[in-house]
């Protein structure tokens, strides 16, 4: 066990870390909403992302419409508080950093497999569906309560990407009740599956850690 100061410090500087993070995709995302930035240039393309990697990054910011926005916006505000409250290392802010763009990679080797797939992609939902993943994995490698509400937003978390895709097969793009953009499901897929794999990634290198 550390010693209290240094594990105070550690959950602070993670809790910076993770905060930092939600405030780089919620500022992005409204700065490439305001400005007058070319869409064509930053959202997502499956079959350009080797020739422009910065995609991988960018599409995350896209959004195409205010009410699309709005609600990603919303989500990085819950998903702030909820890696604030499961006291996050900065390795799990780097974990979640690193499945940003993985999050878009994959969706590119899907697109480029020949599965339904989108010619243009743009918005945060499939990273924030890779934060909590690894906020939530997080979670489920400590004791008692935490693993227990872990175990609680992964169980959710994966009914909802079975409704989603029993509910939009093979739809690279469908519009639910209620919202004015088509809703990518591929990209909640793909964000789970990639912060469940960084965060596995942090989880296996602390135990090695502590191995003697």
């Amino acid at each position: 066990m550390p010693p209290p100061a240094e594990a105070a410090w550690a959950q602070a500087s993670g809790s910076r870390a993770w905060l930092a993070l939600c405030a780089l995709l919620a500022a992005g995302a409204v700065a490439a909403f305001l400005l007058p930035a070319p869409v064509a240039l930053l959202d997502g393309q499956p079959d350009r992302w080797l020739r422009e990697p910065w995609r991988l990054w960018t599409a995350a910011w896209v959004h195409w419409t205010p009410l699309h926005l709005a609600a990603n916006v919303a989500g990085v505000v819950v998903l702030a508080l909820y890696g604030q409250a499961a006291a996050l290392r900065r390795a799990h802010a780097l974990a979640w950093f690193i499945a940003w763009p993985l999050t878009h990679w994959a969706l590119a080797l899907w697109a480029l497999r020949g599965l339904p797939g989108l010619a243009h992609y743009g918005g945060l939902s499939g990273v924030l569906h890779a934060g909590v993943a690894v906020a939530s994995t997080a979670l489920l490698a400590r004791p008692g309560l935490q693993r227990a509400v872990g175990a609680a937003v992964w169980a959710g978390l994966l009914l909802k990407l079975g409704w989603e895709t029993a509910g939009l097969p093979g739809s690279p793009g469908a519009r639910p009740g209620g919202w004015d953009f088509a809703v990518a499901t591929q990209a909640h897929a793909a964000g789970a599956l990639a912060g469940l794999l960084c965060a596995l990634a942090v989880e296996w290198h602390e135990r090695k850690k502590k191995q003697p």
